[in-house]
């Protein structure tokens, strides 16, 4: 790998920036989603998603810079620069923005389960409000799904 001698400057501050506002908002949705704050829920998805946006766009900026200098455009290629760097809070800083980003993306798994139980609770809703129960939407009170051989014999005796 050839680092050319006029190094473009690399840094992942707006990306640690940037994680830490992606964190906020994945967290604010969640506590919208709990409260069932459709209102704030839409903003909040469209704050997620320009987020994103310009983390996407601060990535290939890096991604840039690092080919600019040498190396691979890649997260193999930024480990290659932080070693050569040799600068430990750099290192640390990195390490932090990983971990950043490994909570954000298990913070918004969580949210997309609360808001697939919150659908599934809405169906259900829907379905008894148009008589359409489906048997295998009805939970018993311990949590199994009832069988319509189960209701007719509740029914029966």
């Amino acid at each position: 790998m050839a680092i050319s001698t006029s190094m473009k400057p690399i840094s992942f501050a707006l990306d640690m920036q940037l994680a830490e506002e992606l964190l906020t908002t994945i967290r604010n949705e969640q506590s919208a989603l709990i409260k069932a704050d459709i209102n704030s829920i839409e903003q909040l998805l469209d704050e997620k998603s320009a987020v994103l946006q310009r983390m996407n766009s601060a990535v290939l900026n890096r991604y840039e810079a690092l080919a600019a200098n040498g190396f691979e455009p890649n997260e193999d290629g930024m480990t290659e620069w932080l070693k050569i760097q040799a600068e430990p809070a750099l290192n640390k800083a990195w390490v932090a923005f990983k971990k950043n980003l490994i909570q954000a993306k298990e913070l918004n798994r969580l949210n997309g389960i609360l808001i697939s139980k919150q659908f599934n609770l809405n169906k259900q809703l829907l379905n008894h409000l148009q008589g359409n129960s489906d048997s295998s939407d009805v939970y018993s009170r311990n949590g199994q799904a009832k069988t319509q051989s189960g209701f007719r014999s509740a029914t029966l005796a």
